[in-house]
């Protein structure tokens, strides 16, 4: 006997089995927890189960022998698979052979015919993968069907059976059997090693009609409530019924983990919004950072979607200059995810020359974990910007001298009313750590300044109507606004610079 089954196994097996257990549901019940008792195919596990409850041990023959004598012929051999139970004996349908703890998952599906028919659905889709893992959806009646199996067990068992195996806790899940199964089969006809998602789902429509029921049961087993309940005895018989079908399989799903490319951005434009600018349901400006950054990527992955993010953000009117702001894209499902540093770099290039609005630099494929670093500690970066600056009053050289020998000025800002609509309404405390001026004409001069990210510079010069304060207009004692401002640098150190 090849399976890890022991002495303690054969009464539950034999129990198992007579309530109508296909053979691999057997070993769950038993809690063998080796994959590859699972693997070998059915039928030889089918032949050494019955060999192993066939095989009563010298105790339990002369046992069976001595009842045989007092209580006349011997009572039938249990078989699997296709056996007869004792209701054919009576007139009543043939038995289906459909396993009734699993409804066949375990049985017709666990073959290389399958395994062919799910890698046929995979190829299909035409995706690029270097590993695999399987997904199952299993209908919820086979959790019901699980506790009450298990609740059978329990009830039949006699004092000398102490030590079979009783926690259900312990079971194998038909999920975990299945995997163990199925994923060798598929990394076969798929030449790949078992993180590339393929689902496979079961539905089992001739015990659909029970389903509230046992939706019920399932959340009362989950929640550790003891099942006394004598409408699930009515409605799910101990050990459950069999059935005449076995599940169906639906369609095969397929889902790439997602892949994350990085880089750096430059914005030359006052009027390219970072992403799509749509007010009131109507779209404002031709397209923006995040679609001429992403539409080359989706297309080269074949991806499905993404999901942009940055190291901050720039207003529509603001310009990004020096090396760029940080930022990440996230493409779900793409069906290409394998690109060595040349075809990256040809896909940077593509980018840069399908507009002159924006320039990215150092793009690279990164991992998820790798993503998070872009994100750590930015309130404590810092961020260095160029503003034009106008004055009502008429102003010199000397007027303006004073303002860079301002250090780690701390300002106070309200939620700015131009951003009140998505932003929580709060007081912000924010750093400025160092301005420089160059002075201009009587009315402009340029500012310069070092500040903690997240510092909102449009409303540190204007006021925001005394929402920020101090403000440059304080500080001056005249009324001035800003005219244009640029981002020079973003000190985030990511992602890692690819020399050109």
């Amino acid at each position: 006997i090849m399976l890890p089954l022991k002495e303690k196994d054969r009464p539950l097996a034999h129990k198992l089995l007579a309530a109508g257990c296909c053979a691999r549901c057997v070993l769950r019940f038993c809690c063998v927890g080796t994959p590859s008792s699972y693997c070998q195919s059915y039928e030889d596990t089918s032949r050494e189960l019955l060999a192993f409850v066939s095989d009563m041990g010298p105790k339990a023959q002369n046992d069976s022998s001595a009842e045989e004598q007092a209580e006349g012929p011997p009572s039938k051999k249990v078989k699997l698979g296709s056996c007869q139970s004792e209701g054919q004996a009576n007139g009543e349908e043939p038995d289906s052979g459909v396993c009734v703890a699993c409804l066949g998952v375990l049985q017709g599906f666990c073959s290389h015919d399958f395994s062919k028919k799910v890698s046929e659905a995979v190829k299909s889709e035409d995706y690029e993968f270097d590993n695999m893992v399987l997904f199952v959806s299993l209908p919820a009646q086979l959790s019901v069907r699980e506790v009450r199996l298990h609740n059978a067990s329990k009830c039949e068992i006699t004092p000398s059976e102490k030590s079979l195996c009783l926690n259900k806790d312990d079971v194998i899940q038909v999920k975990e059997a299945f995997k163990w199964t199925l994923q060798g089969m598929l990394s076969q006809e798929l030449a790949v090693p078992s993180q590339f998602e393929v689902g496979v789902g079961f539905v089992h429509p001739e015990t659909d009609t029970l389903l509230e029921t046992q939706y019920w049961c399932v959340c009362v087993c989950v929640c550790g409530v003891p099942m006394t309940c004598t409408f699930l005895g009515r409605e799910y018989p101990c050990p459950p019924q069999r059935v005449k079908t076995a599940c169906a399989s639906l369609d095969t799903t397929c889902l790439h983990v997602s892949v994350f490319v990085a880089g750096r951005y430059n914005k030359f434009s006052r009027s390219l919004p970072q992403t799509p600018w749509v007010i009131d349901g109507e779209r404002r400006m031709e397209s923006s950072v995040e679609e001429l950054i992403t539409q080359p990527l989706l297309a080269a992955f074949k991806a499905d979607g993404f999901n942009f993010s940055s190291s901050g953000r720039e207003d529509v009117d603001v310009r990004t200059l020096g090396n760029g702001r940080p930022f990440a894209v996230e493409l779900l499902n793409p069906h290409r995810a394998k690109f060595n540093k040349m075809e990256v770099h040809l896909l940077q290039e593509e980018i840069n020359q399908s507009s002159d609005k924006i320039r990215v630099r150092d793009v690279q494929i990164v991992t998820r974990e790798a993503v998070a670093h872009m994100k750590e500690g930015e309130e404590e970066k810092t961020k260095s910007y160029s503003a034009l600056i106008w004055t009502q009053k008429s102003i010199v050289q000397n007027d303006i001298e004073f303002i860079s020998d301002i250090k780690e000025l701390k300002v106070a800002q309200k939620t700015p009313l131009r951003v009140l609509h998505r932003r929580p309404l709060a007081v912000r405390q924010r750093l400025i750590h160092t301005m420089s001026t160059r002075y201009l004409d009587p009315h402009h001069f340029y500012l310069h300044l070092r500040t903690q990210a997240g510092t909102y510079i449009k409303e540190f010069v204007h006021g925001d109507f005394g929402r920020t304060k101090p403000n440059l207009g304080e500080l001056m004692k005249t009324e001035v606004d800003i005219l244009e401002l640029d981002v020079e640098s973003v000190d985030v150190d990511w992602p890692p610079a690819i020399p050109e």
